[in-house]
């Protein structure tokens, strides 16, 4: 009988800027506190890159640099590279092809993902389709945000969630019942309203009007998002535990979207897991976008063991939110 295929990371590696943004330094430049800061968010600091002429794909290739040479996988085997972002490069080429470039991969295709804060999981669950039909053998996921570009570093309302970095896996074929177990993915368009950036788009083009609404940077209705997020990430959390019929002692980890301390708390406590099972580095790198969960796999790494099961979940801007079953492969 023939085996199910399943896509199984193999790997993961991370990167974040040296700069250091600390609350400190926020308090120079926003009205706010420490104490405000991290009672309402959980973050003490956040890295920022601030090279000149550096962008997302530079953070995504320091990710994938370091993956391939700690799975002692050469750029050439790399067949498909999916990005997750909302902060690409440019609005086309799409970043994965200039990370492909800067990185050495000739091989096969790539293409960006945009699903805000869900986009790892989004991204993630492409790739393993595309592993498990046979399209690609060897993948590379990545989750990639220069956040600081579009923030507005006089609304301390979104100032001092947002940090930059990036995270990579390798995603490979398993045969041994390893790897991405199940999914559930689910989009509302009606939570635009709450959180997006206006300028910039076909919508409303940049020019001197959006630049001088300050349109180019993160709207976030806090109030809403919070309110929507929890009961999509407990949603999503309660839907792939039923459907695999898992209790929380059968989960070793919940990895959550690293967006505001108090939305994960209320999201494990909503979903019946205790504090010490879900992974947290929100405190270090604050809101990475995309990137916080892969961040949070390779800050974790040396805590998994083969067949412990992770559910990956996430809320984000569209709104967009969905949950990644996973049995750790190695």
């Amino acid at each position: 009988m023939l085996k199910k295929v399943r896509a199984a990371i193999t790997g993961v590696h991370g990167y974040v800027p040296e700069y250091i943004l600390t609350n400190e330094e926020l308090t120079t430049m926003v009205d706010t506190s420490d104490e405000w800061i991290v009672t309402r968010t959980g973050i003490k600091e956040r890295r920022i890159l601030k090279d000149p002429g550096k962008a997302s794909s530079d953070l995504a290739v320091k990710a994938i640099n370091g993956l391939l040479e700690k799975t002692n996988t050469r750029a050439s085997d790399i067949d498909l590279v999916l990005v997750a972002t909302v902060t690409p490069d440019m609005q086309f080429p799409d970043t994965a092809n200039i990370i492909r470039d800067k990185v050495g991969i000739t091989k096969g295709f790539g293409f960006d993902i945009n699903a805000a804060c869900t986009g790892f999981i989004y991204t993630l669950s492409v790739a393993a389709k595309l592993i498990e039909t046979g399209v690609a053998r060897k993948a590379i996921v990545v989750g990639t945000e220069k956040m600081s570009t579009i923030v507005d570093y006089t609304d301390r309302n979104t100032c001092i969630i947002f940090g930059d970095g990036a995270g990579a896996v390798l995603l490979e074929p398993n045969y041994d019942d390893f790897g991405i177990m199940d999914e559930f993915l689910r989009s509302d368009g009606y939570g635009r309203q709450f959180l997006n950036m206006e300028g910039g788009g076909s919508l409303n083009p940049a020019s001197h009007e959006t630049v001088d609404a300050r349109q180019h940077y993160v709207y976030q209705d806090g109030r809403q998002v919070f309110k929507f997020a929890v009961t999509g990430m407990q949603e999503a959390v309660t839907e792939i535990m039923l459907r695999n019929k898992l209790l929380t002692q059968d989960v070793k980890w919940l990895v959550p979207h690293q967006a505001n301390i108090r939305i994960i708390q209320s999201t494990a406590e909503k979903a019946g897991f205790p504090m010490d099972k879900v992974m947290l580095n929100i405190e270090r790198y604050g809101n990475t976008t995309a990137a916080t969960i892969p961040l949070c796999l390779w800050d974790y790494e040396d805590q998994l063991v083969k067949g412990d099961q992770l559910i990956l979940v996430a809320f984000g801007g569209g709104f967009t939110w969905g949950s990644i079953l996973i049995k750790w492969a190695y």
